[in-house]
């Protein structure tokens, strides 16, 4: 989407923006992941009302649920060809309110056939609004010469957590979820409005070629990809699974086993608001790997467990391990190569997968032997973290004394 691709993205003008423009930038696109967020935490806490109205089978609904990451991954390396045509300010404004807007069409589902094409375009717009703001974010984080990628994505949380509180009040008064997801549809709209006229206006130069409409990522994305696949897999085991586990495997009550899901997301979100401190102290690598040996030690706790609150502090510890991975797995391929927009689609196509596989990989595995077992292939899975940190090192830099360079040190714009 942006970056310093010729043939990919705008070309980066670092003297046309001053530090004061680069500092609201970057509060600019917290607020654009803020509101991205909103919206999957307001669809989600509506997801009983939307099968209740549909008349659909819990099986139909699985399937249902698989179209948004379909629609997103197909979508994802448009974002960079609709950059480079009107610009990244442009594109983002535009791409954000499809996907605040496409908040309103699942409740108007009258069944599984219309549900599922629509949660197609969903996901569409989803993904390429996701890797437009991913983009634009890394492009800031360069030109401040200071990370902000986890605190980005920690934003991106708080506003899931915020969107699902709002429609946790919504079903609980019992609003009809059509009027809760249009309501909060075009509020999210304006406000995505105003946040992106700060984000930085980059522009293609007329010699520059536009990018593919489809085209495979480079090798670099791929390895990268890797990295967050495995993060992201235990992301989505534990959102998904970690209430059933408590249940099932430890007997816990319903109260307390839901409420573990609910302390692994705080965990996440507030581990990615204090990841960029961490990481301009230690660098992308070393936090990695040290997360990788806490997600680790947090899986080999869950499968360990004989009591719920050992089994609840392993699933806190994976959360803390995993939470700026994938922020730092889309900053990594931001600047792996002459292709950004690119790589970054290729990284976020394959997070996406990961979280489209995690959950029903764990269902077939716990169904073919146990919970227990699931959770031993997550902690495989976090050990690989530590194993391939490396690959977010920039080829050729020094990742850490890029990053952690005081603002005082910086090249004035």
């Amino acid at each position: 989407m942006v970056g310093t691709d010729s043939s990919a993205s705008p070309s980066p003008q670092p003297s046309r923006f001053s530090r004061d423009e680069l500092r609201r930038a970057r509060w600019a696109v917290a607020a654009v992941f803020c509101i991205h967020g909103a919206v999957t935490g307001n669809f989600a806490t509506r997801i009983p009302w939307i099968q209740e109205h549909t008349g659909i089978s819990p099986g139909q609904l699985g399937l249902a649920l698989a179209f948004p990451a379909i629609g997103a991954s197909l979508a994802m390396p448009l974002a960079g060809r609709i950059s480079h045509r009107f610009g990244a300010r442009t594109a983002l404004r535009g791409l954000l309110a499809l996907w605040t807007l496409a908040l309103i069409l699942p409740a108007l589902s009258p069944g599984l056939y219309v549900l599922c094409p629509i949660l197609l375009l969903y996901g569409a717009t989803a993904g390429m609004s996701d890797v437009a703001m991913n983009a634009l974010g890394v492009e800031t984080e360069n030109r401040l010469e200071r990370p902000i990628m986890s605190g980005l994505h920690g934003m991106w949380s708080v506003g899931a957590l915020l969107g699902s509180a709002a429609g946790t009040v919504a079903a609980h008064a019992g609003t009809d979820a059509r009027l809760h997801l249009a309501g909060a549809a075009l509020v999210l709209t304006a406000l995505g409005a105003l946040a992106c006229q700060g984000v930085l206006d980059l522009r293609s130069t007329p010699e520059e070629h536009p990018p593919p409409r489809f085209a495979l990522p480079p090798r670099s994305a791929l390895i990268i990809g890797a990295v967050g696949f495995c993060a992201v897999f235990a992301e989505g085991a534990s959102l998904d699974w970690s209430a059933v586990y408590l249940r099932d495997a430890l007997g816990t009550d319903a109260g307390l086993a839901a409420a573990s899901t609910t302390a692994f997301a705080c965990t996440m979100a507030a581990a990615r608001l204090v990841g960029d401190r961490v990481v301009a102290r230690f660098g992308a690598v070393r936090t990695v790997r040290a997360g990788g040996v806490l997600a680790t030690a947090g899986g080999l706790l869950i499968v360990a467990a004989r009591h719920p609150a050992m089994a609840m502090g392993g699933f806190a510890l994976v959360g803390l391990g995993i939470a700026v991975v994938v922020p730092l797995a889309f900053a990594a391929a931001g600047r792996s190569g002459p292709a950004p927009s690119q790589a970054i689609a290729g990284v976020a196509t394959i997070t996406y997968a990961s979280g489209l596989i995690a959950p029903s990989a764990i269902g077939g595995i716990a169904q073919a032997t146990s919970l227990t077992a699931s959770f031993a292939l997550v902690t495989l899975l976090a050990f690989g973290l530590v194993v391939g940190a490396g690959v977010l090192r920039v080829p050729g830099r020094e990742t850490r004394r890029h990053l952690a360079a005081p603002a005082s040190d910086a090249k004035r714009p």
